[in-house]
């Protein structure tokens, strides 16, 4: 009955969003909207009697910085284990295609039951997103989080500043280019009777990943 419900919902915002693109996966319909018009959008969304969108249930920001892309080359995976990386990342000559970030918003009608994911694309993170608090006032907080691990800054926010990391923190954590390690570590100096902000001193590495094979003769037991 969901599933049904759930492509009437499909068909129903291609009928009443033509200029814009609508996919049906994993059981939800997914509308792809675009920076200029995002906002009318969101509130046809919550206020059209079909949609009746009233919740936001979540925002989030995915980074395709590399995607597709990995340090490691797999050679038939689990039967005969993996290669180690040849070149890094940070090596490789990568092409970097349009769309690095990808906002997404998760919305629900409580009226209708139904379900719907927004994406829209942003080509920089310097790009400006619309501000989705005065549809929904909870998008305060999941908007700094964006802002606090990404970068994403949101026009007209009521108060966008770090949420999550410490004060004075440096760059955005979650990008795929922010160092594993970080940049800086945080010890408590008894003698200052305070803490210090020092030069992070672990190493990066890119770790081996261990595959267990039954037919591995190092698991099998002599008597």
């Amino acid at each position: 009955m969901m599933h049904k419900r759930q492509q009437a919902l499909s068909v129903r915002l291609k009928s009443l969003c033509p200029d814009n693109r609508v996919d049906y996966l994993t059981n939800m319909p997914i509308l792809y909207g675009e920076i200029d018009s995002l906002e009318s959008i969101m509130q046809h969304l919550q206020t059209h009697d079909d949609l009746q969108m009233n919740m936001l249930l979540d925002l989030c920001v995915v980074d395709r910085l590399h995607y597709g892309v990995d340090e490691w080359v797999g050679v038939q995976g689990t039967s005969q284990g993996y290669d180690r990386a040849r070149t890094p990342l940070d090596q490789q000559s990568l092409i970097q295609e349009k769309g690095r970030f990808e906002v997404v918003y998760h919305l629900l009608s409580t009226t209708h039951n139904h379900r719907a994911r927004v994406k829209v694309s942003l080509n920089h993170a310097s790009t400006l997103v619309p501000s989705m608090t005065g549809i929904w006032p909870n998008a305060n907080w999941y908007e700094r989080e964006a802002f606090d691990l990404f970068g994403i800054r949101f026009i007209n926010h009521p108060d966008l500043r770090r949420i999550l990391t410490d004060y004075g923190f440096v760059g955005y954590p979650m990008r795929k280019d922010f160092p594993l390690q970080g940049r800086v570590e945080l010890r408590y100096d008894a003698s200052l009777a305070r803490c210090l902000y020092e030069p992070v001193t672990l190493e990066n590495r890119v770790s081996t990943p261990k595959v267990i094979r039954r037919d591995d003769d190092r698991l099998s037991i002599t008597e």
